[in-house]
């Protein structure tokens, strides 16, 4: 690859109040755990949730979870967005607008100066329960459209800084932000768009996956996540956001951006049928490991390191 897609510019919010990408660094140098118990001002039913632990059928609820102490923060005159309609954005749109914000900073850029930029934005989201009901006539009719559904996660963003190229966010569960990352990198290669915006979003706007997860019997029975240990017990939920500014490698030099790194592929698949939905199939993911490689031109012992989710 000749030109290829580049890192030029990210942004993070993560728990224990990170919200730079050296702090992130810091903390995972510093082996730390970022976890902590259910927050106590949201308005969740705690008792009922930790109840469920002693109940047949169920597995084990720990009080804990990785959570972001700023999600409600938000400035809607900064961000050109009225009180009244931030009031029923769910937190993930006000987490996303954010580190988009911060990634386009940490480039060099000021956000101000790309309205009317031919540039994409991608952002990985479920959607989660948040706020009152919405099959309700009042005084937010109107704004829930936007402000609760998965189109505001992008769509915010793209509006907000006045960019025209595609705009979408993506669902695919675990995978969310590197399918994310994908679609941008191929929009970008085929000109789509001069640049974009990549990356994902979670924030609990309920307890509901964590009584979902217990039925599952898939939660830690002692409240931490240790993938791929021995004495692994299950996994814990947690909030977080990252964004990344993809841009070709030749508009990056010539702007005078920072390369952080070259993405010289990116390939998604599907378990397909066997398996119930939820379980990953090794067959599957050796095969685009392998094709993502091929696309790439890289020997797999040239691999370095492999940076796995693991649930």
């Amino acid at each position: 690859m000749t030109d290829p897609v580049v890192v030029a510019g990210l942004a993070v919010e993560t728990p224990g109040g990170i919200d730079t990408p050296a702090a992130l660094w810091q903390a995972l140098c510093d082996q730390r755990e970022l976890l902590s118990p259910f927050p106590r001002d949201r308005g969740w039913p705690i008792d009922d949730l930790l109840s469920v632990s002693g109940a047949e059928g169920w597995g084990r609820v720990p009080d804990s979870g990785g959570f972001l102490s700023g999600a409600a923060k938000f400035d809607p005159p900064f961000f050109g967005i009225t009180h009244r309609e931030a009031l029923v954005m769910h937190p993930q749109q006000r987490v996303a607008m954010r580190v988009a914000w911060r990634a386009l900073e940490n480039a060099g850029v000021n956000p101000a100066s790309v309205e009317g930029d031919f540039g994409g934005c991608y952002v990985g989201m479920s959607m989660t329960e948040y706020g009152t009901r919405t099959a309700v006539a009042d005084e937010y009719s109107g704004h829930r459209a936007v402000g609760m559904g998965q189109l505001g996660g992008a769509g915010r963003i793209s509006h907000g800084l006045g960019l025209t190229g595609p705009s979408m966010c993506v669902d695919s569960a675990c995978g969310s932000s590197l399918t994310a990352l994908q679609l941008a990198v191929n929009a970008i290669a085929t000109d789509e768009c001069e640049w974009a915006l990549a990356g994902a979003v979670c924030v609990l706007g309920s307890p509901a996956a964590f009584f979902e997860f217990a039925k599952l019997h898939a939660l830690s029975e002692d409240g931490h996540c240790r993938a791929y240990s021995e004495d692994a017990t299950g996994t814990v939920w947690g909030e977080g956001a990252g964004m990344l500014l993809l841009e070709r490698e030749s508009r990056a030099r010539q702007l005078g951006h920072r390369i952080y790194g070259r993405i010289l592929a990116a390939r998604t698949n599907h378990n397909g049928k066997g398996k119930p939905i939820l379980v990953p199939r090794v067959h599957a993911q050796e095969q685009v490991v392998r094709k993502t490689l091929d696309a790439a031109g890289i020997d797999p012992a040239a691999v370095g390191m492999i940076e796995g989710h693991g649930t």
